[in-house]
């Protein structure tokens, strides 16, 4: 582990003190569809009713999972990309960001962003480096995007390019809150050869017992939820140059296999020209 905990930074025991257990959250309830430890009783149980009424919704998680790697190797592997901006980092599971990034190329750098403490607190002690590369991780909220990139800047070169990660998290932001805004704000800052990785659950006619789930989960987790159809999702990439095969359900974007499921989360790669 090559970074240092900075000066400021909150202490392990101070950031599990503002963890409310008593209300089911997102990143617990992820953790504990994709087979992971770090969850709650009341996480189990409203991840279980929400398993009830969207009997798929466990292959959502596995399936932006398995999207993230594919994107990050391409990243890496075919566009050359050494930075990484993950907004929204979630709960640490197997093959995160920095160790797609680090097994192809050991100098990548990874900024990891989040406001949950929960997340925080394991973040610090399970996403390390390479000797070659870095990681670091802020505590910060998707909302200011300008404080996260004067973070950023400590431990990336935004004169070169950067690639931003926002997988599961633009749904937490409200209509009235200028989600298109927010995500254009950060790549406005990144320079050319940047890229934008975005995935968002999405509503439709044909689905609705996600509605159904979602409608659940913003009577009695936290935090609230925005689901956006297909047309609005691919609004994010206006502007960017984007990669085959588009905006498509995450778990077909360059999948190895053709008869994987169909969820509903859609996703996309786009390239800053």
């Amino acid at each position: 582990m090559t970074e240092k905990p900075a000066a400021t930074e909150e202490p392990a025991a101070a950031l599990r003190r503002r963890i409310d257990t008593l209300r089911p959250h997102t990143a617990r309830i992820w953790n504990y569809w994709l087979g992971g430890g770090d969850y709650y009783e009341v996480d189990r149980v409203a991840g279980d009713r929400i398993r009830e009424l969207h009997p798929g919704i466990g292959e959502y998680a596995l399936a932006d999972r398995l999207f993230l790697g594919r994107a990050v190797h391409h990243l890496v592997a075919d566009a050359g990309i050494r930075q990484f901006l993950d907004i929204g980092t979630g709960l640490p599971t197997a093959d995160n960001t920095h160790e797609v990034a680090q097994r192809l190329a050991p100098d990548t750098r990874v900024v990891y962003v989040d406001n949950d403490p929960l997340v925080l607190a394991h973040a610090r002690a399970l996403l390390t480096s390479t000797p070659e590369g870095r990681t670091d991780h802020l505590d910060a909220d998707l909302r200011e995007p300008e404080a996260i990139l004067e973070r950023a800047a400590e431990t990336l070169d935004l004169s070169r390019p950067v690639a931003l990660m926002l997988l599961g998290v633009v749904i937490f932001l409200g209509d009235e809150e200028d989600p298109y805004g927010v995500v254009r704000r950060l790549m406005d800052a990144l320079p050319s050869g940047s890229h934008l990785v975005l995935s968002h659950t999405i509503t439709s006619p044909a689905l609705p017992e996600v509605d159904e789930a979602v409608r659940f989960w913003n009577e009695h987790g936290t935090p609230r939820l925005t689901q956006r159809t297909p047309e609005d999702v691919a609004r994010f990439f206006d502007g960017l140059e984007l990669l085959e095969p588009g905006v498509v359900s995450c778990s077909h974007w360059r999948a190895e296999h053709s008869d994987v499921p169909v969820v509903a989360i859609h996703g996309g790669v786009g390239r800053k020209r």
